[in-house]
């Protein structure tokens, strides 16, 4: 058999079928879990299961099937009655696929013209509305058994292929993302070229479960959801206030630290602004707008017009550059009702969000000075972190010369200093080229968080400008820059890539203290208030309970550190610790204890 399931030809991936008398000038792809391999095999594997699903359901109608990232997934209709699939029958159509690949059918590719294919389909609506967002021309389709499917491929040439896959959930998927249309089925699932791979996909899915900061968040009593307030509008309870504020804390400090200055711009702004900044637009469909006194408003998704209303309150030098504002800044996105996701994906989050005016000749100065914080924040949270350079999306404002001028300028930030990065052809903002930050989890996904990009057209659309040494007006440069993205975001990824054990020093509650009985209170309450002078955060266990009861609470809430405290303790003024992140118990004096607290509290250094 052979291991060549497509072909590399000037730079696209074509299957077997389609290479024809190129075979010469094309590079093979091997059927390993190389990237384009498991491309083709994710999304012939998609197929695979339209054509169990076409059999076990023989009324289902099929709209998309892509591969994605780490997977593919395929969107249908059941039968015209709307029946709805839950987990409980994807173990059915896993049978169905797996009898298929036994077959070892070939994939066949056809070619059509659109009107044929729109004559082939003529009662299938959801293949019409598949041929509406194709360009008139040729049209492939790809056959296996009773399953055909519109598709561009490419694909292996046999289901012999697709051997290792797992259909991992169920979910609901509006009609093309749009959410005034029906709701279709959509099946995930995941596929690789070696059983051990695809074992390994599943042990991160599993764990990924137990991890998901939906569950944490509740069992830890960090954030909650209420539909009366509406979705993506998370609601910030006791405990999700106080590690919100240390990270807020420790980051303003280490923001002053480097030289930048609080500002805080208006969470709604005039319409007017938005369409100068080219928001109105390049970003409206993602923006709320309400009207005052007959004149339009938009809530700002972005804080970056707020900032530039403050550089403009005063006439600016050379020697005032750099000039660093930073605010933690309230926005708001509208986001469809399907794709909100916990605190991943919200309609109002906080950016940790800064913008640097400077001379063009000090870019790199300042971009450096980013990535160094960007590198002190990581270390201190224990991620592992990459960099990727996004240029000049479809939809942009400004001339290709000054996106090439910006985008050159990150290269030789990145270049000149050793980083490595990849390329994200296209994925830059509408203003500008950008370095994204993507940190990787403990289970080795990776997350897009900070973001640094460089504008020359926002300080043109804006008129900004300083005097330089010649006392003449020159135009600044500005450097719109995250680190953690949004606070929501960043709080999410942190809860799966500790599974809630927090680090100490933002952990909500750092020690619960146990009290054996009310004659152990006063003692609790003694050490409570000597941790409050230390800036510990603490809670008194003292409730009717049985000890073990309320340490397996203080556990569920994963705080570092349980203090119990029975008579020999008191006697002793001692401690019996348990700390959940060493696995050890101990007795300590008590100024050993707080004297311990204190150098955890200042391993960290930003």
């Amino acid at each position: 058999m052979s291991d060549i399931i497509a072909y590399r030809l000037n730079g696209e991936i074509v299957d077997t079928q389609s290479i024809e008398d190129n075979v010469n000038s094309a590079e093979p792809v091997y059927f390993d879990n190389s990237k384009d391999a498991l491309n083709v095999i994710r999304h012939s594997c998609a197929h695979l299961m339209a054509e169990a699903i076409k059999i076990i359901y023989p009324q289902a109608k099929f709209f998309v099937g892509p591969a994605i990232e780490d997977g593919f997934y395929y969107d249908f209709r059941v039968d015209e009655a709307g029946t709805k699939l839950g987990e409980a029958d994807l173990e059915a159509i896993e049978a169905k696929m797996k009898e298929l690949v036994e077959a070892k059918k070939d994939i066949v590719k056809t070619c059509f013209s659109k009107k044929e294919i729109s004559e082939r389909f003529k009662d299938d609506d959801l293949k019409q509305e598949v041929l509406k967002r194709i360009p008139d021309g040729p049209v492939s389709m790809y056959s296996q058994g009773i399953f055909e499917d519109i598709c561009r491929g490419p694909h292996v040439p046999n289901t012999k292929f697709l051997r290792f896959f797992k259909l991992t959930r169920v979910a609901g998927a509006y009609l093309g993302g749009d959410e005034t249309r029906e709701m279709l089925n959509r099946i995930y699932g995941t596929a690789y070229a070696d059983k051990e791979s695809l074992k390994e996909h599943i042990r991160v899915i599993e764990e990924a479960k137990k991890r998901d900061h939906r569950k944490l968040g509740t069992e830890m009593k960090l954030f909650t959801f209420d539909d009366e307030i509406g979705g993506g509008l998370p609601l910030w309870l006791p405990n999700g206030g106080r590690l919100r504020s240390k990270i807020e804390q420790i980051l303003f400090r280490a923001h002053r630290e480097r030289g930048y200055e609080p500002v805080r711009g208006p969470e709604i702004l005039k319409a007017d602004a938005w369409k100068k900044s080219g928001h109105y637009v390049n970003y409206k469909e993602n923006m709320y707008f309400t009207v005052i006194d007959e004149q339009e408003y938009g809530i700002k998704p972005m804080n970056c017009v707020g900032h530039i209303k403050v550089y403009q309150d005063e006439i600016r030098s050379y020697r005032d550059l750099p000039l660093k504002f930073f605010e933690y800044g309230v926005v708001h996105r509208h986001e469809k009702s399907g794709v909100l996701h916990g605190l991943f994906r919200v309609r109002e989050f906080t950016q940790d969000d800064a913008h640097i005016f400077c001379m063009p000749s000090q870019i790199k100065e300042n971009i450096l000075e980013i990535l160094s914080f960007v590198d002190n924040i990581m270390q201190n949270f224990g991620f592992e972190y990459e960099m990727e350079i996004s240029t000049k999306p479809a939809k942009a404002i400004g001339d290709d010369a000054i996106w090439e001028i910006a985008t050159q300028a990150l290269k030789d930030a990145l270049d000149e200093n050793g980083f490595k990065y990849g390329i994200d052809e296209g994925g830059g903002a509408f203003y500008g080229p950008k370095i994204d930050i993507k940190i990787t989890d403990a289970l080795k996904r990776k997350w897009q968080c900070g973001t640094i990009q460089v504008d020359f057209n926002l300080p043109e659309r804006f008129d900004l400008g300083y005097i330089d040494s010649n006392n003449e007006r020159q135009r600044p440069v500005m450097l719109h820059r995250a680190l953690l993205g949004s606070f929501e975001r960043f709080i999410g990824i942190l809860i799966e890539h500790t599974s809630g054990e927090l680090p100490f020093f933002v952990a909500p509650t750092q020690v619960v203290v146990v009290p054996i009985s009310d004659a152990h209170l006063d003692y609790a309450k003694e050490i409570a208030k000597e941790l409050r002078k230390i800036g510990v955060d603490s809670e008194i266990s003292g409730k009717n309970e049985s000890l073990n009861k309320r340490i397996r609470s203080a556990e569920k809430q994963r705080v570092p550190m349980i203090v119990v405290l029975g008579d020999n303790e008191v006697a002793n003024r001692t401690v019996a610790l348990r700390d959940r992140r060493s696995r050890e118990q101990k007795d300590m004096k008590l100024d050993e204890f707080t004297n311990l607290l204190k150098e955890k509290l200042s391993e960290v250094h930003f």
